[in-house]
C-alpha cells in the first residue's frame, strides 16, 4: 500500500478491553486529544470495566491510534477488528466518546460483576472449532444475545433470539424461557464479542451448566467462513448499517423481511406507525405507499456494540 492510498483510504476499528480503569475522566481526554488531532471519528465508551470503540479514518490516522492504544498501561494488548469503511468522513458523522457505569447498557449493578476482569465469564469457542461443531452435528444450542432488529437481517441458522429481546437490557428476565435448556450446551453469540464476555458469565450463574462463548463474535465467524452457518448480513453501528463477505456469491442469502408487507427487503430506517417510534426494515415500497410516517428528525440511538 502507498503512503498516498493509507493517507486517503478509509478505514475502521472495533475493539473493546475489559480492565479495571481507576480514572474513566482522565482517560477519556486522552483519547479526545489523540482522536481529534488525528482527525478520527466515532464513538468510544469508557467505564471503570474498560472501554469499547469503534472509530474511522485514514488508514494512516488508524494505525496511528493503534500504535496509540499498544503504547498506553491501560489499553495495550487490544485484539482490534480492521475493515474498510465507506469513505474518511462517511461512516460516522463526529466523534463521541463519553463516560459511562457500564460498557454494555444493562441498568443493573449484578452485571457488573460480569467480564474477563472479574473472570466472570464463560469460556471462549474458536470459529473454527464451531465450525467442526456444526460438521459433526453435535447438539448446542445458540443463543443470540443482540437486539430483535439485529437478529432479523442476519443469524446463525437455527440459532435463539431470547423472547421480547429489544434490548440487552432484557436478558435476565428473557432468559426465564430458557429453563428447560439449563442442562444442555449453550453457546452465546454477538456481534464482536462484548455482550457475550457479560451475558455468557451472567448465565452460569442463572444455573447454566455447559456455556461458551463464541471468541470474535460473529464479525470473526462469517469473516472466516463467509455465507455458512450464518444467513443474510451482520448488523454494525455505523453508517453502513449492515455488512457482510462475498456477498455476490450465490450462497448468500437476503432473510431481511419488511416488517409490514413481509417481502425480502434490508431497508432499515427510523418510522412511526400507529403512534409508535420505531427502528427497522421497511422497504421502499411501503414508504413510497406511505404505510409507515419517516422519522427524520430522530436518528436511532445507535448503542455502541460489537
Amino acid at each position: 500500500m502507498t503512503e498516498k492510498t493509507r493517507e486517503t483510504q478509509s478505514a475502521m476499528l472495533l475493539y473493546y478491553k475489559f480492565v479495571f480503569v481507576d480514572n474513566p475522566g482522565i482517560e477519556r481526554v486522552k483519547q479526545l486529544e489523540f482522536c481529534k488531532f488525528y482527525k478520527l471519528t466515532g464513538r468510544i465508551i469508557i467505564s471503570k470495566n474498560g472501554i469499547n470503540g469503534t472509530i474511522s479514518g485514514t488508514k494512516a490516522s488508524v494505525e496511528k491510534y493503534i500504535e496509540f492504544m499498544d503504547k498506553s498501561l491501560c489499553f495495550g494488548g487490544i485484539k482490534f477488528k480492521e475493515s474498510l469503511g465507506l469513505g474518511v468522513g462517511k461512516d460516522f458523522q463526529k466523534l463521541s466518546i463519553k463516560v459511562k457505569r457500564e460498557l454494555v447498557s444493562s441498568n443493573s449493578c449484578e452485571m457488573l460483576e460480569f467480564g474477563p476482569h472479574t473472570k466472570n465469564t464463560a469460556k471462549y469457542l474458536s470459529a473454527e472449532n464451531l465450525r467442526n461443531w456444526f460438521i459433526s452435528g453435535k447438539e448446542f444450542y445458540i443463543i443470540d444475545l443482540r437486539n430483535d432488529f439485529e437478529f432479523e437481517v442476519g443469524h446463525f441458522k437455527n440459532s435463539i433470539l431470547l423472547p421480547g429481546m429489544e434490548n440487552f437490557r432484557n436478558l435476565p428476565e428473557a432468559l426465564e424461557d430458557l429453563k428447560h435448556l439449563k442442562s444442555k450446551t449453550i453457546l452465546t453469540c454477538c456481534t464482536g464479542g462484548i455482550r457475550c464476555e457479560i451475558g455468557s458469565g451472567f448465565m452460569e450463574k442463572m444455573g447454566f451448566n455447559d456455556v461458551y462463548q463464541l471468541d470474535g463474535g460473529i464479525a470473526g465467524y462469517i469473516e472466516k467462513y463467509p455465507n455458512i452457518d450464518f444467513v443474510g448480513k451482520l448488523f454494525v453501528f455505523d453508517n453502513r448499517k449492515i455488512t457482510g463477505f462475498n456477498l455476490n456469491c450465490p450462497t448468500h442469502e437476503i432473510i431481511g423481511k419488511c416488517r409490514i408487507c413481509k417481502q425480502k427487503s434490508e431497508n432499515f430506517i427510523d418510522y412511526t406507525r400507529g403512534g409508535i417510534r420505531s427502528f427497522g426494515i421497511i422497504c421502499n415500497q411501503c414508504i413510497e405507499r406511505k404505510l409507515v410516517k419517516l422519522d427524520i428528525k430522530k436518528k436511532s440511538e445507535m448503542r455502541l456494540f460489537i
